[in-house]
């Protein structure tokens, strides 16, 4: 059976990174974008992140522009303004594509494991978050409009094996 654990993806700096380096970790993660209307997220997902690292969350960061050209810049760029804007310490990691046939493995797994809206499979906009249980099997789906502390409460009944 395949978890998110199995994937890996490149790093914001270029390193190829093996998501089985959080097994055993609950995982949020979510696709991002630094020209969104839903970019203040970053804020939520950064405190979740400082809050609940220490019991086990991992936030992990998929910069994406599929969605209105909303993350234009190369990884530098998006390193910058995600550190300078909204004090990101969380992994992000490289641009991705999260639909299409361009679309990170990842993703594909993701998508097939907790379908959106009406049981749609794509993914419509940025900031759609998915989170992992610490077997590393998708739990829920969110939808770009569910800010971070509002699954705050799930994701401490998963911290704590509930």
């Amino acid at each position: 059976m395949t978890t998110a654990y199995d994937f890996s993806a490149r790093a914001i700096d270029g390193s190829e990174v093996p998501l089985d380096r959080w097994r055993g970790k609950v995982l949020l993660i979510v696709n991002t974008a630094s020209q969104c209307g839903f970019t203040p997220q970053y804020a939520g997902l950064e405190m979740l992140h400082e809050q609940l690292s220490d019991r086990g969350l991992v936030v992990l960061g998929f910069p994406c522009n599929q969605f209105g050209g909303q993350e234009p810049g190369d990884e530098a760029e998006i390193d910058a303004f995600c550190r300078t804007s909204y004090d990101v310490r969380f992994p992000m990691f490289a641009k991705v594509e999260v639909n299409g046939p361009g679309a990170h493995p990842l993703y594909g797994w993701l998508k097939s494991n907790a379908r959106g809206i009406l049981g749609t499979e794509g993914i419509k906009w940025n900031f759609t978050k998915f989170l992992i249980d610490r077997s590393g099997q998708v739990f829920s789906r969110y939808a770009p409009t569910t800010k971070p502390e509002a699954i705050r409460g799930e994701i401490e009944e998963l911290l704590e094996g509930a």
